[in-house]
């Protein structure tokens, strides 16, 4: 399974990129088609991306012109989100989802236990790519296990990934700490 998922990777990860030669345009889809609720002004793009505000608004008008974004007039400012009524939202979507790896570790929360939910938190689920993906795992976890399929995972997607392992009660404790709200929801029992 897991020579496959990371020949997976690698196929999708360069798919994306031959498929499309711009990397601020490869950012802005990843941020907005893995996390569908971000939403983000032209200047915070900017600075996320560390590009210049006119670089970032030729490729969020591209987007928009092609109706892959929508964008909404917030004072003398536009917000910017995905469009999730164009036909190919869910393509993008798995796409993207494929290009991070996700599809990796949906298949690892599979079979870790008795797991109850799961979360993606931090910068992964605000759409940044900073390397790092914050989980939030609630249940009985096998954690020899889990930390096995985390090794072979990492390797395979080329970023870290960091679990927090919670009993029900602890979770409800410590949501509103970990910001549950803005993260995620990757796996509901």
């Amino acid at each position: 399974m897991y020579s496959f998922v990371h020949f997976s990777h690698i196929y999708f990860d360069r798919l994306l990129e031959s498929l499309i030669t711009s990397k601020t345009r490869i950012k802005l889809l990843m941020k907005f088609f893995f996390n569908v609720e971000a939403r983000s002004y032209l200047r915070e793009l900017a600075d996320e991306f560390e590009e210049s505000t006119n670089g970032v608004r030729i490729e969020l008008n591209r987007l928009t012109k092609a109706g892959l974004l929508v964008s909404f007039e917030n004072g003398k400012s536009k917000l910017y989100g995905a469009n999730t009524k164009h036909p190919l939202f869910f393509d993008i979507n798995n796409l993207v989802k494929k290009n991070l790896g996700m599809d990796v570790i949906e298949y690892a929360l599979n079979n870790i236990g008795k797991l109850e939910l799961a979360y993606i938190i931090g910068d992964y689920s605000q759409g940044k790519d900073s390397g790092i993906i914050d989980l939030v795992l609630v249940g009985d976890i096998n954690k020899n296990y889990l930390y096995e399929l985390i090794e072979v995972t990492e390797k395979s997607i080329k970023r870290k990934i960091r679990p927090l392992i919670l009993s029900a009660i602890e979770f409800e404790e410590m949501a509103d700490k970990l910001k549950i709200k803005k993260g995620l929801l990757l796996w509901k029992k």
